[in-house]
């Protein structure tokens, strides 16, 4: 009896914290479903190969720069230059890989190298990252301007063919979504590296007691979300043909709501990939939910604020009430 009344009260916390972690998720994969059927009964023609490949592609570069920032989000950073930086890679990519292939490639090994060094200067110097990262983003927009001044360039074939292929049988969007987050979902969840990154932003003491480099961790995190960045430049710029630096200018924010979407917070110490891919697909279905309904472009912005507004209340309503 005494061993029941002991496993109760174990049970009952884990299932408790076990709601609390899937709540925001939940709540976004509702949101996504509901805007979805919406969408549907205005426009029947999107249940289709053809069509959920339209509503989605956008979305594929997007994922990638969300689960980037999930990355720094989850040790308790915030990178405000990521748009920035998918903009110089898809320049990159319709200049340099185009023209000089060995160039551009150590181009982008250099911005994933940069990377690194500003997890040091934010470890060991204590610079907020939201400095750090704010600085950066203007550096990124001028090597992308002295690169490109404006919109154009043509990039490598086979990056061309990347965003030419269409399975007949499935969206190819939906592939490539599944492909990222189970990526992201390895390293967050399933992976040592994962657990440190984690624990580096919930309790850094703790784990700098148990022996583990906090500065290496910081780095490592930093390294992975610029290569994630750096595929998202390269998805975009294959899905558009050219470069532009202010392509993905609107990124850095929407990475920001999505992963907050789906269940992050900028205290760090959590990751969510599933939850982040469920907040990026919510706020893609909101586009093309606004352009079904002709809502005019002045409105849309509001409109998708709003939106995302009404989800984040549910999320602390239904938070508060499994508390």
């Amino acid at each position: 009896m005494s061993a029941i009344s002991t496993t109760l009260p174990g049970l009952r916390r884990r299932t408790v914290i076990g709601a609390r972690h899937s709540v925001p998720g939940a709540l976004s994969l509702v949101a996504m479903i509901v805007i979805f059927v919406i969408a549907a009964v205005n426009q029947p023609g999107i249940l289709s190969v053809y069509g959920i490949t339209l509503m989605l592609t956008a979305a594929v570069p997007l994922l990638l720069a969300a689960q980037a920032q999930m990355l720094i989000m989850s040790v308790g950073d915030i990178d405000l230059g990521i748009g920035q930086l998918v903009g110089l890679v898809t320049v990159i990519a319709a200049t340099l890989l185009s023209t000089d292939p060995a160039l551009g490639v150590l181009a982008l090994v250099g911005i994933v190298a940069v990377y690194g060094l500003l997890a040091v200067i934010v470890q060991k110097r204590n610079v907020p990252s939201i400095i750090a990262t704010l600085g950066m983003s203007f550096v990124w927009l001028g090597l992308a301007l002295q690169l490109l001044p404006t919109p154009g360039g043509a990039t490598p074939e086979w990056l061309g063919q990347l965003s030419a292929w269409r399975p007949t049988w499935i969206p190819a969007p939906v592939v490539w979504i599944v492909a990222i987050t189970l990526v992201a979902w390895l390293i967050a969840k399933r992976s040592r590296f994962g657990t440190r990154m984690r624990a580096l932003g919930s309790s850094p003491a703790t784990l700098g007691r148990a022996g583990v480099s906090l500065t290496r961790t910081r780095v490592l995190t930093y390294v992975a979300a610029a290569v994630l960045a750096v595929l998202a430049g390269l998805v975009l710029a294959s899905q558009t043909q050219s470069g532009d630096a202010n392509s993905a200018s609107n990124f850095t924010l929407v990475t920001i709501a999505a992963v907050i979407l789906g269940g992050g917070n900028f205290s760090g110490g959590q990751s969510f990939p599933i939850g982040t891919t469920f907040g990026v697909v919510t706020l893609a279905l909101i586009t093309v939910l606004l352009g079904l309904i002709n809502l005019s472009s002045s409105l849309q912005s509001a409109a998708q604020g709003i939106i995302v507004l009404a989800v984040l209340a549910g999320r602390i309503i239904t938070e508060r009430f499994v508390r």
